[in-house]
């Protein structure tokens, strides 16, 4: 029987923070433009509705922002080629720190049930705040205020202020 090797530590956030300044300046020079995340989602969403009712899709001014995309199509888009590489990436990283297993990050008082749903609900929920707020927190936090975006520093603001806010009713489910 072999045991499970003990996880490396995690990456100096310090060090990961520069890492990923230069990530985006290198997405900014090379693709001219920043990165997000929601957008892709979008992409899949408006190819599934276009495959099941192709008229809607195509009488519809965001589903056809996303289906027009040129180049061959919504699939060649910079943003599904780049989730696509942190979904690989980050689970070839996850291997190789030796993270990668089979599990529901839970509190003692949660059940595993109970947390896949939290964790469905809150997904959804920041996936609607994205399309209202015009962006994910990667492509708002990370794009949006690289650039000064007054929106965009507002939006990462609220995030910050949402989230301890929500800690408070959540932090009894981990203790």
């Amino acid at each position: 029987m072999t045991t499970a090797r003990e996880p490396a530590p995690y990456m100096n956030p310090y060090l990961a923070g520069l890492g990923l300044g230069l990530v985006l300046l290198t997405a900014f020079v090379l693709m001219g433009r920043g990165l997000g995340a929601s957008g892709a989602f979008s992409t899949i969403v408006a190819v599934g509705v276009d495959a099941l009712a192709p008229a809607h899709a195509t009488g519809n001014d965001f589903y056809l922002g996303y289906l027009e995309n040129g180049f061959g199509g919504p699939f060649k888009s910079f943003l599904m080629f780049e989730v696509i590489g942190v979904l690989i990436g980050g689970f070839i990283s996850g291997a190789l720190a030796g993270r990668v297993r089979r599990t529901v990050e839970r509190g003692p008082r949660m059940s595993a049930p109970g947390r896949i749903a939290f964790a469905i609900f809150g997904g959804a929920l920041m996936g609607f705040g994205a399309k209202l707020a015009g962006g994910c927190t990667s492509g708002q936090g990370l794009s949006g205020g690289a650039v000064l975006g007054l929106g965009s520093w507002t939006f990462m603001l609220m995030v910050f202020v949402g989230g301890y806010a929500g800690a408070y009713f959540m932090r009894r489910q981990w203790k």
